[in-house]
């Protein structure tokens, strides 16, 4: 019941958005007054006022969007999804505007259409994000969420459950967890998955009577090889009279949704995963990207750049940059520009620090409370000030807006097979990880939300990381 509730919510606040937004702009561009749409010819004029025309637009717009499933519960709430599912959506508006104005030879003012169709979708992106947030607070209180149980062994439901659980914006309120027999049976002092205080109510052919005791109304089945085909049948079957979901999660981890498509065949379901995309039309994609929005950044926060220099300048004797070789794309040197927040010798005490706080055995080289530190440095690392000259390595192109943070030689000599794989795209100037608990997290949790990013990137998540990088950067959640 409630993914019909919000998607009646959503649906409601799309429209109200679009009202607001389409007549806005008409009445901005064309005025108050009932003004004619002029056809081609001798055409006659079977639409009328532009009134009709923001009218048509406007329910057209609603069609689409929700033709596209922008509103659906599997991609509301959490993800980029939901927000590329908009803009597609509206692509698509745009172009059939354009082929009924050619076909029905319609002269429609190009400055209210070419305002009106952005305008709308940065607002529907906006409304949508604040419906998240609301929706993100109703679900920490419980509310607007889906009932899980778990089935499967121990081991899949144990890590399914950690991650369910480390990820609330997603919905999902884990009530529960049928296990295999044979391992309920091998430790009869099993009774929560380990890790967790998620109760074990039973063995998996449990799975009906447990749903309907703790009133769960989603099931996922953690590891489908402890169940035939026909009994992964009938439970979909039991499910059925209830409307309750059933979810396969496979043994597959940190794939990106883009990258995964199910194909059946013959009623057998398979799973097709896309390779990574690391050359091509998307690589020069993120490219362009980069540098028009490095160029526009530059542009804008040329004031901050040059106050920032000033203080550096004034509060510590020595150059304001600072340069630093790091290991980027191929594991090619290159030097990466900030401003200084240290005393000019501080590369020099790095190992004596290191080696005094037991913090140079991973590719990670934090000191804890540098003395290093000048008295401003503080400051411009909370807000990340001092990596603003990196939009300039990204200008040049030895670094992207997003991707993983590039590290020293010394550090990269520690990687492993995993994380050398950090290499296969450029270095960035802010990542999955800065935004995820940033200098907070581990070296192992750090490194797999890079490999994350590289397997999966796309535009749309290089703005959606963006955007949340400023907000990080905002609340100063840690220092990049």
């Amino acid at each position: 019941m409630w993914q019909k509730s919000y998607a009646r919510r959503l649906l409601v606040i799309d429209i109200l958005a679009l009202v607001w937004v389409v007549f806005a702009v008409q009445l901005a561009w064309l005025g108050f007054s009932a003004r004619e749409v002029s056809f081609r010819g001798s055409a006659p004029n079977i639409i009328g006022s532009y009134f009709t025309v923001s009218a048509i637009i406007i329910i057209a717009w609603v069609t689409v969007l929700t033709v596209f499933g922008s509103r659906t519960a599997k991609v509301v709430g959490a993800g980029s999804q939901e927000y590329r599912l908009v803009a597609t959506s509206t692509m698509w508006l745009f172009g059939l505007v354009a082929i009924v104005s050619y076909l029905l030879q319609i002269q429609l003012a190009r400055g209210y259409i070419l305002i009106a169709l952005p305008a709308g979708l940065v607002t529907l992106l906006f409304v949508r994000w604040m419906s998240r947030q609301w929706l993100r607070q109703q679900r920490a209180r419980g509310l607007y969420c889906s009932k899980v149980l778990l089935v499967g062994s121990v081991a899949s439901s144990s890590t399914v459950a950690q991650v369910l659980l480390k990820n609330t914006d997603f919905g999902y309120v884990i009530m529960g967890a049928c296990v295999s027999g044979a391992e309920a049976r091998a430790n009869d002092m099993l009774t929560r998955l380990p890790e967790t205080d998620i109760p074990i109510l039973g063995g998996i052919h449990d799975a009906q009577s447990a749903m309907e005791a703790v009133g769960a109304d989603t099931l996922i089945v953690t590891s489908a090889d402890l169940l035939t085909p026909e009994e992964v049948r009938r439970l979909s079957w039991n499910l059925e009279p209830f409307h309750h979901n059933l979810i396969v999660a496979p043994s597959l981890m940190d794939v990106g949704g883009p990258r995964i498509h199910v194909r059946p065949v013959a009623g057998l379901p398979l799973l097709h995963i896309d390779s990574p995309i690391f050359e091509g039309r998307p690589k020069f994609a993120k490219r362009f990207f980069d540098i028009v929005v490095a160029s526009v950044l530059i542009v804008l926060l040329s004031p901050v750049m040059l106050v920032v220099s000033a203080i550096v300048m004034l509060t510590s004797p020595g150059p304001v940059l600072y340069g630093q070789e790091r290991i980027g794309l191929n594991q090619r040197p290159f030097t990466v520009w900030k401003f200084r927040t240290m005393i000019v010798n501080a590369d020099a005490q790095l190992a004596d620090l290191l080696h005094a706080q037991n913090n140079g055995s991973v590719p990670f080289f934090k000191v804890t409370a540098d003395p290093r530190i000048i008295p401003a440095g503080g400051f411009l690392r909370k807000y990340s000030l001092d990596e603003l000259p990196q939009l300039f390595n990204v200008l040049i192109g030895n670094m992207s807006l997003v991707g993983p943070r590039p590290q020293r030689e010394m550090e990269v000599a520690l990687y492993d097979d995993s994380a050398r794989r950090r290499l296969l795209v450029q270095p960035g100037m802010t990542g999955l990880w800065q935004v995820s608990g940033r200098s907070n997290l581990s070296w192992e949790e750090s490194i797999r939300l890079d490999l994350y990013y590289v397997e999966n990137w796309s535009i749309t998540g290089d703005i959606i990381l963006m955007w949340r990088t400023l907000r990080s950067v905002v609340l100063h959640t840690g220092a990049i």
